[in-house]
């Protein structure tokens, strides 16, 4: 594959640390950042083989994977630490990594329910927010850089089922406008990005079973996002040129909702 003009976006050699890298919709914002110049730290879990063939799709040996288990409030650290010691520095953070559960309201109990709030706060904003903190640390003494966190629309319409990860990528949301504030004296600029259906493996039980004809349908253009358009949106915030969009929460939902 063509590396992209990597001179307009201004991504040649940059350092960008991209969570959740194994698969999905990080997988495909990966390869979209090493098309156009950057050097991937390439995050992942558990599937390690899922990581490298991630790795593999990016065509340099540049590119290098880091392991942390997010629902461990120290891996945010570890793998900060392994990204500076591998790179030298941090110029871009892409928080995708998270998780997604749904429940029975009805019949969960209150030990079940306390123990989803925890993990999915955790994983999806606990430790985008140490992370975001860490690397932000480290942008300040390099000279600037910035974070990029895929949120949801689910922050805005409500998850009847899954209260929790809507309440989490809220307040992602939320963070990510704060810090804008906080860190654009330091030359760091934030952004979310909060997508709705995606076609990945994770959303093929909803897309393939009885409800799919009726998601697609949510849009005009009568299908979900494709990974590939989240991580054009991704690369083109890591580039030259979008400083002034800092503090923004941008959807890309087909329009599919439109708050």
């Amino acid at each position: 594959m063509q590396q992209k003009e990597d001179l307009v976006n201004g991504l040649s050699g940059k350092i960008i640390l991209v969570t959740g890298a194994s698969r999905g919709i990080g997988r495909a914002i990966a390869i979209d950042l090493a098309n156009s110049g950057a050097v991937i730290a390439v995050h992942y879990n558990q599937n390690s083989d899922e990581a490298r063939t991630t790795l593999g799709l990016l065509k340099s040996n540049e590119h290098f994977l880091v392991q942390g288990d997010f629902s461990d409030s120290q891996s945010a650290l570890k793998v900060i630490t392994e990204v500076e010691s591998k790179a030298k520095r941090l110029d871009v953070l892409v928080n995708n990594a998270g998780i997604f559960y749904e429940t029975d309201f009805k019949n969960i109990s209150y030990k079940e329910w306390q123990d989803t709030w925890e993990e999915t706060l955790q994983t999806n904003l606990i430790s985008p927010v140490n992370l975001s903190f860490l690397a932000a640390k480290s942008m300040i003494k390099s000279g600037g850089g910035k974070i990029i966190s895929i949120t949801s629309r689910g922050a805005y319409r409500g998850e009847p089922n899954a209260s929790y990860y809507g309440a989490s990528k809220a307040g992602l949301n939320s963070f990510s406008q704060s810090m804008a504030k906080k860190l654009a004296p330091h030359n760091i600029f934030v952004y979310a990005i909060a997508p709705g259906f995606v076609d990945t493996d994770m959303a093929s039980s909803y897309l393939e079973g009885e409800q799919g004809k009726e998601i697609r349908a949510q849009s005009p253009l009568n299908r979900v996002a494709r990974s590939e358009e989240i991580a054009s949106l991704v690369t083109y915030l890591c580039g030259d040129n979008t400083e002034y969009m800092t503090g923004s929460v941008i959807d890309i939902n087909g329009a599919s909702y439109l708050r």
